[in-house]
């Protein structure tokens, strides 16, 4: 039932990524695209796509919220991940016991916060796995077709 759900929220959500709004007719527009000039744009990202990234990162061991901020970045390809929203996601995956957290003196510096994988944690990372699989081969058939249709 997991992997419905998750596949449920991938599939649905596929264009999220806030972009200027295009003022159509309405004033209102898609998020996900918008046409500057003559030319279009499109942002074509999975939604919720951080949360198994974030997963994905954890899963290579305990860390705390600064480096999985940069791993997150290198995982995302963003520049700069919301430190804020980080957290929060943190917290809900918590309340959720997706990942567990301890405070950690041993590090350098101040106490930090370390956040580790549970088990439950390792299963939806495996059920994200699937489900991206799912929609990468849905992408990949369009990218065919398309392909295919720009030849003739």
């Amino acid at each position: 039932m997991l992997f419905i759900y998750v596949f449920d929220i991938c599939m649905r959500h596929t264009y999220t990524r806030r972009v200027r709004r295009h003022a159509g007719r309405h004033g209102r527009g898609a998020r996900w695209r918008r046409k500057v000039g003559e030319e279009w744009q499109v942002e074509a990202r999975v939604s919720r796509f951080v949360e198994p990234a974030l997963l994905l990162t954890l899963a290579n061991g305990p860390n705390h919220g600064y480096d999985l901020a940069d791993q997150l970045g290198a995982v995302l390809g963003a520049e700069r991940i919301d430190y804020g929203n980080l957290y929060r996601l943190l917290r809900r995956l918590e309340d959720e016991e997706i990942v567990s957290s301890e405070w950690n003196d041993d590090l350098p510096g101040r106490s930090k916060r370390t956040y580790s994988l549970t088990r439950s944690g390792a299963q939806l990372l495996e059920a994200w796995a699937e489900a991206l699989e799912v929609t990468r081969d849905g992408i990949s058939e369009f990218l065919n077709t398309y392909t295919e249709r720009n030849k003739q």
